[in-house]
């Protein structure tokens, strides 16, 4: 095992100090971030105190960088559906059924498992051992399009644009029932259910839990006792989709934690075999981190999402 590297210094120039520091060493904000959070950073001979204290030109200070850990995750060769790559991101469109990141009870046979394979281990670093790349997810039984960061850099980049709402993304769904009006949008908090902490679940709007979370729905086309609906994003709350379509009465299709299908379609389920959330990331935009040039990635349904709707 390599020995700590110790970074020595003084700061350039007013500021926060993981700006100041990121500025004065060339590591990664958030990697600068996470070794205040460690201890590992010294300020005129004293530990940080956080990432967001102000700290005057020409202070001293000292870092402590810990040698590189093992990956959690081992190279896996998986297939993937690969949108877009270059040397900054890639572009996966997700085939529904793969976990993320491992997890206990998904240890491998995810997609960083794949991930850490095609990219020869050459992902950011920001998301730990566990989590190499990764930015957002979406849920196992989702499918389409997601991007993964391959170095620190694009990492912040893209995490930035997320926390700014500014990333387009536009689901495909199929709900229950014809959701009325036909458009419209969806202002509710999510948070953890107190009944199930497995669960999310919409919150009063004073409430102090959870985060706001906004989706934008309208009605594409309706069937006998369905509807295919359109979700563009604002927000990116962990089931976002499903938790605000079931609170408006319409759970979408298959979802087996947050609506029961309505019992005339059940049997068109089962005769297709069709046993996850009808919910698809059909499109995703983004300003490339690196160049400023704007990107949007099309993902076609898959299989058992077109045949549903057919």
């Amino acid at each position: 095992m390599s020995a700590s590297e110790i970074i020595t210094g003084t700061i350039p120039a007013p500021a926060r100090l993981d700006r100041a520091l990121a500025d004065a060493t060339g590591l990664s904000r958030a990697r600068v971030q996470a070794l205040i959070e460690e201890g590992r950073v010294e300020i005129a001979g004293k530990p940080a105190a956080a990432a967001a204290m102000k700290v005057a030109q020409g202070t001293a200070f000292r870092i402590t960088v810990p040698p590189a850990a093992e990956a959690a995750a081992a190279p896996e060769d998986i297939p993937l559906a690969v949108a877009y790559e270059d040397a900054d991101l890639i572009v996966i469109d997700k085939p529904a059924g793969l976990v993320v990141h491992p997890a206990a009870g998904n240890p491998s046979g995810t997609l960083v498992n794949a991930l850490l394979h095609h990219c020869r281990g050459q992902l950011s670093g920001i998301g730990g051992v566990a989590r190499p790349g990764i930015v957002h997810r979406i849920d196992k039984d989702t499918s389409g399009l997601l991007v993964v960061a391959k170095t620190d850099a694009a990492h912040e980049g893209l995490s930035a644009q997320f926390a700014a709402h500014s990333v387009h993304r536009r689901y495909l769904a199929v709900c229950a029932g014809h959701p009325s009006p036909g458009e419209g949008m969806i202002d509710a908090r999510i948070g953890r259910s107190d009944a199930d902490r497995k669960k999310m679940t919409v919150l009063p709007k004073n409430s102090s839990r959870g985060k706001t979370a906004i989706t934008h729905y309208k009605v594409l086309e309706r069937f006998d006792g369905a509807a295919l609906i359109e979700c563009r994003l604002e927000t990116g709350r962990t089931h976002q989709v499903r938790v605000h379509c079931a609170s408006i009465g319409h759970a979408l299709l298959g979802d087996p934690v947050y609506g029961r299908t309505p019992k005339p379609i059940r049997p068109l389920l089962d005769s297709l075999g069709f046993a996850r959330q009808a919910l698809h990331a059909a499109e995703l935009g983004f300003v490339h981190p690196a160049s400023g040039e704007k990107l949007h990635f099309r993902a076609d349904l898959p299989t058992d999402m077109a045949e549903l709707i057919d």
